[in-house]
């Protein structure tokens, strides 16, 4: 996920939830967002689709690794700043 999560989220009340929840997931999937379900203006809960819930949850695995912590810790205290030309070249994209 390269955007920022909350430049994906939409809202929706519990009624419409509830009466569309097919069309809401269809919409969300196809629009890569997820969706805030209200009831009286207060969140209840979030309506996300299957790919971006597994991408969430495969993230979510990789910050509680220990090698990756300290790959990540290791990586900041590093003076050693790379262009984006540069990355792109290592990546090979």
């Amino acid at each position: 996920m390269i955007q920022q999560l909350i430049n994906d989220e939409k809202f929706t009340n519990i009624q419409k939830a509830q009466a569309g929840l097919a069309r809401l997931f269809a919409d969300a999937d196809k629009s890569a967002s997820f969706y805030t379900i209200l009831r009286n203006d207060e969140p209840l809960g979030a309506l996300i689709p299957r790919k971006m819930w597994e991408s969430l949850l495969e993230d979510l695995e990789a910050l509680t690794s220990p090698n990756y912590r300290k790959f990540i810790a290791e990586s900041r205290k590093s003076k050693k700043r790379y262009t984006s030309a540069e990355a792109k070249k290592m990546l090979e994209l």
